[in-house]
């Protein structure tokens, strides 16, 4: 029987039940406090940013900007999640109809060495069919998307600022920030390493100039009219300028195909 006045000594066993924990506990416990936790406003390499979040497993968004950690909110369902899932489904529609696209939903990037955004979605031409970013081994996108989309609240948001500056230097080469509570959505395409806003056309329709076929009706979009934005989209797909851009993606897998079995 165990002594009442030292339960952590078996009399009758002669064990120290403190020892009796295993070295998988011990190494889980000496990990959980030897790793400080990400806190907005820390000011991290890339590598310590990546330590610290993978600490975290109940951690859902943190991002690296500039060098500087920002650790989301609880998020919002008319802010945020109805719009995310709006703009989520028009990118689908679209990827759907385009071999060689791939889409993601708040997937982690690294960009530089000072920046690991998680943006919203993002929409990227597959490495195999000329796209400018990869999937590393560990399963992380490296190098810049083609497009971005943010869900922000407004102009104050670091979304138009901090992140729109590491987003283009790094060569986004369309980004999208829909600011929710403003009811404005801002699409920037960079030319000349700069971000030029592209304006809608007659008909309120805004066209991707790296995606062809990609077309938003900005109103319906942001009035919550996911059917007139669907129609729109699928009116793009159906143009000559997509079946265009499909021949090109085909056409450059065949390309770089040829290019890997010359090379080996």
């Amino acid at each position: 029987m165990c002594s009442l006045f030292n339960p952590d000594y078996c009399y009758l066993c002669g064990e120290n039940k403190i020892k009796k924990m295993t070295k998988s506990t011990a190494t889980t416990q000496r990990t959980e406090y030897s790793v400080p936790f990400l806190e907005s406003g820390d000011r991290l390499t890339r590598h310590e940013f990546e330590r610290r979040y993978k600490s975290m497993p109940h951690l859902k968004k943190a991002e690296l900007i500039e060098g500087v950690v920002y650790v989301a909110s609880p998020l919002r369902y008319s802010r945020h999640g109805q719009p995310h899932s709006d703009i989520m489904t028009w990118l689908g529609v679209y990827r759907a109809a385009t071999l060689g696209v791939g889409l993601a939903d708040n997937t982690t990037v690294r960009l530089d060495l000072d920046n690991e955004p998680q943006p919203d979605a993002l929409l990227r031409i597959e490495t195999d069919f000329g796209g400018q970013s990869r999937i590393s081994e560990d399963d992380y996108v490296e190098g810049a998307p083609e497009l971005i989309v943010e869900i922000a609240s407004s102009s104050a948001s670091y979304d138009l600022h901090d992140k729109l500056k590491a987003y283009r230097r790094n060569g986004v080469e369309e980004y999208i920030v829909w600011r929710v509570i403003d009811r404005q959505l801002d699409w920037f395409q960079l030319q000349a390493g700069e971000y030029i806003p592209l304006q809608p056309n007659k008909s309120g329709v805004i066209c991707s100039r790296i995606f062809p076929g990609l077309h938003l009706q900005v109103a319906p979009l942001i009035a919550g009219d996911l059917a007139r934005v669907l129609t729109e989209v699928q009116k793009g797909i159906a143009t000559e300028a997509h079946r265009e851009f499909l021949d090109r993606l085909v056409q450059q897998r065949l390309r770089n195909a040829s290019h890997s079995k010359s090379s080996k």
